[in-house]
């Protein structure tokens, strides 16, 4: 698949993005094997392992001997780190090129797109120092720590309140001394890119949505989620966030039922469709292109090929 390394250096990243349900991943295999590519995956809650059925990662047969990489990394107990990530997603991005392959970015995470992509910079982190603040928390309350973030970052604490968020800006300002908010990305690629992002009209992506948690369910999304509950799925930080699983730990607990599990899940994710849709919207150098064009690979393809050096589109 794909050339010989010509010019490798300068086959620019891929990305495919847009709300959840509006066909990333199909586009991503077929962008490979129309162009030469491999896909990395950028959904934060696909890097789970077992955890397939409710994140609607794309099977072994529908990768089309595509290579997909970053998939089933972690366990459902492990933290996801879009450090973490960034260094992972930026090698393979150069292993990637070096084979004379198009690196395909594909998912809805927008920070995790953001990490690969751009001129983004992470802070560190100390257990020691973040478990002080966790523990200032239990005692002190919520408002207490948002006043306090208040004189130290003022424009994080107007754009931050859940308590997580809040205790990271703190260990950050505590162990740097710079406030939070001047980590924020900036809209700079690091090497070249181009974004891809799929459009769906929202009255239709709401329907394909209930559509697909309907098919999670008959899929088996409650066994799935029972046999992660002894893996440790609700102690995860990150996996016991992820939509459906929440919902339907619910099940499992005997304070819904999957009718409702699967209602509920529907409203969460098209919450976080539209999250995701201002996400990418506020994005001016993403291509958008009709999820439902009938031909929307060779207009993918074609943003693509102008994004190009010459000399990578020399056959």
């Amino acid at each position: 698949m794909g050339g010989t390394g010509r010019s490798a250096a300068e086959r620019p990243v891929i990305a495919v993005v847009g709300p959840t349900g509006s066909g990333k991943s199909d586009l991503g295999v077929a962008l490979a094997l129309e162009l030469g590519g491999e896909v990395i995956n950028a959904d934060s809650m696909q890097f789970y392992r077992g955890m397939d059925i409710g994140t609607a990662k794309i099977t072994v047969a529908e990768r089309r001997g595509v290579p997909h990489h970053l998939l089933d990394i972690l366990d459902v107990t492990d933290e996801a780190s879009v450090s973490a990530f960034q260094g992972s997603a930026r090698a393979l991005i150069e292993e990637i090129r070096g084979r004379g392959n198009f690196p395909i970015l594909v998912g809805g995470s927008g920070l995790y797109v953001r990490a690969a992509l751009d001129v983004l910079e992470f802070p560190g982190t100390d257990p020691t120092v973040r478990a002080g603040i966790e523990a200032e928390l239990e005692v002190l309350g919520l408002p207490a720590l948002q006043a306090r973030l208040r004189d130290a970052d003022p424009v994080s604490a107007e754009r931050i309140s859940d308590a997580r968020r809040v205790v990271r800006a703190l260990e950050v300002f505590e162990l740097t001394g710079r406030p939070f908010s001047s980590f924020m990305p900036v809209r700079e690629y690091v090497s070249p890119a181009v974004q891809i992002g799929l459009s769906v009209e929202r009255p239709v992506l709401h329907e394909r949505l209930a559509r697909r948690v309907d098919a999670m369910v008959d899929q088996g999304l409650l066994e799935e989620v029972r046999r992660l509950e002894p893996a440790g799925l609700r102690t995860g930080r990150t996996a016991s966030r992820a939509l459906g699983y929440a919902q339907f730990l619910a099940v499992l607990d005997g304070k819904a039922t999957t009718a409702e599990a699967a209602e509920a899940t529907v409203i969460a994710t098209r919450q976080f469709a539209r999250r995701q849709l201002t996400w990418f919207r506020a994005d001016p150098r993403i291509t958008w292109l009709d999820h439902n064009d009938p031909d929307l690979l060779s207009h993918a393809a074609a943003a693509v090929r102008t994004a190009c050096p010459p000399s990578i589109l020399e056959k």
